[in-house]
């Protein structure tokens, strides 16, 4: 959902004016500046008013407030690198503007999205703030699971689960820069 919104949202900003522009930058960008337990309590209250807490779909919109900066940004920094000429050329050649997006503009924004997902996937499952604050007892998830288990017992099983993230994170970030060359994002 993060990476959906997150693409839209950082090519509407990039490429086009509008009313309120500087007004959706400052709220997508705002989550970055503000300590998470702070977020996690406004989320909380106006969660509660909507009846969101303690489900999933409330977990997963607080989810969403918390990578989408990182998704936008990443995202921006493909779509300031993309040649507005290669769009207008693929216009020109008869395509629609859909299928210029899906053709030309996606495949090339390609490296910032999949950093895009890397980082809100990282971020989602670090986040112990929101999650703690909305998710309620009867939604657990791994980072709350390994958190609870922490806090009551010392076991170095939880050090070797770490382990295993870490390494796998890496092998898959070397991974996706021999695939695709994350290097170009900047």
């Amino acid at each position: 959902l993060s990476l959906f919104i997150g693409t839209l949202t950082a090519y509407a900003l990039v490429r086009y004016s509008f009313p309120g522009k500087g007004l959706v930058a400052t709220l997508v960008m705002g989550p970055l500046v503000m300590p998470q337990i702070v977020l996690g309590i406004a989320l909380l209250n106006y969660f509660s008013i909507l009846g969101l807490i303690d489900s999933r779909v409330g977990l997963m919109l607080g989810h969403l407030v918390v990578t989408l900066p990182f998704t936008v940004r990443l995202v921006s920094i493909s779509v300031h690198n993309l040649d507005p000429a290669l769009e207008r050329a693929a216009q020109n050649l008869g395509a629609t503007p859909l299928q210029t997006f899906w053709r030309v503009t996606l495949p090339m924004l390609r490296p910032g999205i999949v950093a895009g997902a890397i980082f809100a996937a990282i971020i989602s499952f670090g986040e112990l703030a929101v999650t703690l604050l909305i998710a309620g007892a009867r939604t657990t998830t791994l980072p709350l699971r390994i958190f609870n288990y922490t806090e009551y017992n010392f076991d170095p099983t939880i050090n070797a689960v770490s382990t295993i993230f870490v390494v796998l994170a890496l092998v898959l970030i070397i991974a996706l820069d021999r695939l695709i060359g994350l290097v170009r994002i900047g």
